[in-house]
């Protein structure tokens, strides 16, 4: 935990198209998300190779994924340069801290600290004027010999969290059961993006797959489960896989949760969150063309992404339409024949803290208050999409988050509500256990009345 990653070069860090970037980003932080806003501003530096966009990328996203920790690191430089690092209530810190707070310091320094914390040298210093450069690598240095960052708030700081989270983590730990080991490396990975998942929905293998895509310039590897995964390379929608519907991207995590829904073909699925339709065709391909998906969303253009999708993938049993979850649905005539769906998926919207690894900008715009929200908002879709459940039936109920508030306390509030259902299971899938995301999946049964 005390080194610092040691997987980046240095070099990255001092070109001035990545501090370019940078500018452009604070100006715009909060209003898009940076994946996206990355895609089209790469293409404004000019001609630049695959290797040079995963280097930018991977920066961008540890300047975002450590700014916490750079202004704290300004701020001990500032008060305890030449002395020992004295007592810091970061909790306090931290309620008082905000994003526009990295403005305050040099952008010099800015990228200097975060150039320290990710390749560990200090011996250039970046782009722009920074004087005393050798003495803050020499007190960066000091801090790694004395543990500084082994201490509780200072960890977090260091593994790129925010100190007022330990409490939401130490209840994810106790309700997963999670040892020691566990929960540091669910912390430590935290600290890294994870890679790209592919999930195959064709007749060939996952090995005869990746090695096609290796053949055409994809950095694809399979892992002990003959799970393809992507490390760099070529884009792989530009593979004759992808055109043909043969791959789809798709977290690792997130399959498990499709997988929990144990559709047999001819039986009726709704999923009722569906957005773009990642799990949704994940279920349909379990089901052979027979039976039927419906895919119910707020957001029209998230379904006709979806329909698009469908389409190329050959799932012609999925069918569309937009729910906002503040009414139970009408069931079409063929589900209300059979008094109820045989599976209904709710993935339902959340803080997202169990993308926080590969979207480390989300992480800054957690607030208590928009969690409040999102919970009432869970709870209203659970409500209102229960009674679509047939007896004997199943609700799925996932989230892309670890946190306990809006998982195991809201099927407890649920069961509560409608004790006619019964608890078969409930995890989290990805991290720890997995280099992915962390998410969130119960399953509950309609019981006979």
């Amino acid at each position: 935990m005390q080194n610092p990653l040691n997987f980046s070069d240095v070099s990255t860090y001092q070109d001035s198209r990545l501090i370019r970037l940078w500018r452009h980003w604070t100006q715009v932080a909060g209003t898009m998300p940076l994946d996206k806003w990355l895609k089209h501003n790469l293409r404004d530096l000019g001609q630049i190779s695959l290797a040079e966009q995963a280097g930018f990328t991977e920066a961008m996203n540890n300047a975002v994924r450590f700014q916490q920790l750079a202004c704290a690191l300004e701020y001990i430089y500032q008060h305890f340069a030449d002395a020992n690092v004295g007592v810091v209530d970061w909790l306090q810190w931290d309620v008082q801290w905000q994003v526009r707070d990295i403005q305050q310091m040099p952008l010099a320094a800015f990228w200097y600290w975060i150039q320290l914390r990710v390749t560990g040298d200090g011996h250039k210093q970046n782009v722009g004027q920074l004087s005393d450069y050798k003495n803050r690598n020499r007190f960066f240095q000091r801090l790694l010999e004395d543990e500084y960052f082994a201490q509780a708030g200072e960890k977090y700081l260091w593994l790129g969290l925010r100190p007022q989270w330990q409490s939401l983590v130490a209840q994810r730990a106790i309700a997963s059961a999670w040892a020691d080991t566990q929960l540091d490396s669910f912390l430590a990975s935290q600290t890294a993006t994870p890679p790209l998942w592919l999930r195959v929905q064709s007749n060939q293998s996952p090995a005869e797959i990746q090695a096609s895509l290796s053949a055409q310039g994809v950095d694809a590897n399979l892992d002990a489960l003959s799970n393809i995964f992507l490390q760099g390379g070529k884009g792989v929608n530009t593979t004759l896989e992808f055109k043909n519907g043969d791959i789809e991207i798709q977290d690792l995590a997130s399959q498990f949760i499709a997988h929990a829904v144990d559709v047999k073909p001819g039986q009726k699925v709704w999923d009722a969150c569906a957005g773009a339709g990642g799990k949704t065709l994940a279920i349909a391909a379990q089901m052979n063309n027979k039976g039927a998906v419906i895919a119910t969303d707020l957001h029209d253009y998230k379904l006709e992404e979806l329909k698009r999708r469908a389409k190329r993938a050959g799932r012609f049993n999925v069918r569309t339409f937009t729910w906002d979850g503040a009414a139970p649905l009408r069931l079409p005539k063929e589900i209300a024949q059979q008094q109820g769906f045989d599976w209904v998926l709710i993935d339902a919207p959340c803080t997202s803290a169990g993308t926080w690894r590969r979207n480390p900008d989300a992480r800054w715009r957690f607030d208590e208050d928009d969690t409040r929200e999102l919970i009432q908002l869970q709870q209203k879709i659970l409500r209102n999409a229960a009674p679509a459940v047939r007896k004997g039936g199943h609700l799925v109920y996932a989230t892309c988050s670890w946190q306990v508030s809006e998982n195991e306390a809201q099927v407890d509030w649920f069961l509560q509500q409608h004790p006619h259902f019964e608890l078969q299971s409930q995890r989290v899938v990805g991290a720890p256990e997995l280099d992915a995301d962390t998410m969130f999946v119960s399953i509950l049964k309609h019981a006979h009345s």
